[in-house]
This record gives C-alpha cells, structure tokens and sequence, in this order.
C-alpha cells in the first residue's frame, strides 16, 4: 500500500486548478492499493491558490503571504493518515514545496532548483517512510 499524491492520479488539486496526472504512477497503484492525499487542500488552502516555494524555514507566495502553517498542518494530518494505514512507502510530486524530494525549487520563483525536500516528504522522511517521486519511476 502507497499514500500518493492525489495531482498525480489526476485530481485536480494543483495550485492552478490542474492536475500532474501521471499513467505509469496510476499504473502501480493500481497494483500495489493506494491512499492519495493533498497536503496543501488537507491544510486548509483552496484549489486553485497562489504558487508558493520555500523561502529558509517558511513557505511563501510571491507576494510574499506565509502559508507555513497551512502547509505544516496538511503534512501533519497526511503523516498520522500514514501511521494509521501502516504505510511505509510515498509516492508524491516532485519539486512540490509539500512533496518533493531531493529537489525543491529555491524560493525565488524562477523555477530554479535547489536540494531539498518539501514539508511533508521531510516529515515522512523523519519518521521512516520512504519517498519517492514520479521522476523516480519515469
């Protein structure tokens, strides 16, 4: 069983409305059972929203609103969703400032990329679920 990013079974719940909807990742969860999750809607924020990145510690729009909390919570809850399901494996959205892993973009909002994990692909990470992306399995 994987928790798996809901944009990328096609939910539109990207911050534009959209979704990352991804055949090869619907293709194992099809076989493996899934739970799918957006963090960003389960911390409170609406579809569509502003972009945000990470700036240092917060999670910023351009505009420069902090949606830390919003996305703290959303990792929180789709943290104790894993615990309760036993899960030990994610499958999330690359260069997502909730769940990318291994590379996030930098805060400046020019699509540079930097080493980093987003806010729940690092709390996954802390308590021992591993993480991987759809850019892994392409």
């Amino acid at each position: 069983m994987l928790i798996v990013s809901a944009c990328l079974l096609g939910k539109n719940c990207k911050y534009n409305g959209g979704n990352n909807r991804n055949e090869r990742v619907i293709r194992i969860c099809e076989e493996e059972g899934f739970i799918p999750i957006c963090p960003e809607e389960m911390g409170g924020l609406p579809t569509p929203r502003t972009p945000a990145e990470i700036v240092g510690n917060r999670v910023l729009t351009e505009d420069g609103r902090d949606f830390t909390a919003n996305f703290k919570r959303g990792a929180e809850i789709s943290l104790r969703i894993a615990k309760e399901n036993n899960i030990e494996k994610a499958l999330l959205k690359s260069k997502s400032p909730s769940c990318g892993c291994g590379k996030i973009y930098d805060g400046s909002f020019k699509r540079k990329l930097i080493i980093g994990n987003g806010i729940t692909a690092k709390l996954f990470i802390e308590n021992g679920i591993e993480v991987l992306t759809e850019e892994d399995i392409d």
